[in-house]
């Protein structure tokens, strides 16, 4: 069922609905997410169910602010503490110990907790009129099949879950790639996941270095090694091994092939032929990257070809997520 963000009854509705244990999809910046109530082992467990995900890989759960994100800490180490300040309501997640007995089912029974504030003015009033309801925090991985291509679009979501699942459609992600994730629980800062904040940004504010994740890290949403798959098989490349590739096709494309990149190829010369330009900005190549692999998968394209991104930190967070996809494909 879709539902306009901006309309107030339906707000109130997904609200109800979230309070009452039930699935709501909504628009955060970053991607749709599946919500549920945090504090609801069992309204969570409907979230594992619905994306087929394992019960002990951990989700996300948002708030909407400092305080709410008290109700789920055991505490709030100062690293998370000047993150929070620097960067809420957005892109970035905290990972800090979690509350004894509260929001197990929602951190994959662990002792960590992964907390964000999302800045997309849909998600901040369906968390305000959740909030007024007594729903302090929302478990919201992305709204699709687990290991699949996240969504950046309401009908994305649609298309994952059918018309039964209440979306809130607050309009096209404009981030479009998951928060950053840095682990706050011990007494270094790990950067667990990339995103659309560079650690330079994040060290700014931390004022010391961001460790490489370790065997100690705390599972986090969206650290397994093959993930964000379409159903084509992608493979990383440079510029110069799609060119030679293609040069080597003496018939033209073959079909079901296409490319992503940002360097121009040679003239198609199949009508099943695909090229669609990578930006050149990371950000603008971020808030499209999904939304391009969800529109290659549905022109029913077998291959899809990707420039590797600039090793520059401003893409760390594509890279990721185009290194997980290409993962999934691997031998």
């Amino acid at each position: 069922m879709l539902l306009n963000g901006h309309d107030a009854q339906a707000l109130q509705q997904a609200a109800q609905a979230l309070a009452q244990g039930e699935l709501v999809a909504m628009p955060t910046e970053t991607v749709y997410g599946l919500a549920a109530r945090a504090d609801d082992d069992a309204a969570v467990a409907k979230i594992f169910a619905a994306k087929g995900r394992p019960a002990d890989h951990p989700l996300i759960v948002h708030v909407l602010d400092a305080a709410d994100a008290a109700c789920f800490a055991a505490e709030l180490p100062q690293t998370a503490r000047a993150l929070m300040q620097a960067f809420w309501p957005g892109p970035l997640t905290v990972i800090v110990p979690r509350a004894p007995g509260v929001a197990e089912a929602a951190a994959g029974g662990q002792a960590t907790v992964g907390l964000r504030s999302p800045a997309h003015p849909v998600a901040r009033q369906l968390l305000a009129a959740a909030h007024a309801l007594g729903v302090r925090g929302v478990a919201a991985p992305s709204a699709n099949r687990f290991g699949r291509v996240s969504p950046t679009q309401a009908r994305h979501v649609q298309d994952e879950f059918g018309d039964a699942l209440r979306v809130l459609d607050g309009g096209d992600c404009h981030v479009g790639i998951e928060s950053a994730i840095v682990d706050c629980s011990r007494e270094f800062p790990v950067l667990l996941r990339p995103g659309v904040l560079t650690a330079a940004q994040l060290e700014a504010v931390l004022g010391q270095p961001l460790r490489e994740r370790d065997a100690a890290a705390p599972k986090a949403s969206g650290t397994l090694e093959a993930h964000y798959a379409p159903t084509a098989t992608v493979r990383l490349k440079s510029a110069e091994q799609i060119f030679a590739a293609l040069a080597s096709f003496t018939g033209g494309w073959p079909a079901g092939l296409a490319v992503y990149s940002r360097s121009v190829p040679a003239q198609q010369t199949a009508p099943t032929a695909f090229w669609r330009a990578m930006p050149t900005d990371a950000l603008a190549a971020a808030q499209e990257l999904f939304t391009v692999l969800r529109e290659l998968d549905a022109a029913g394209v077998r291959e899809i070809w990707v420039e590797t991104p600039p090793p520059d930190s401003a893409w760390a967070g594509v890279l990721d997520r185009l290194s997980r996809a290409a993962a999934a494909f691997e031998p």
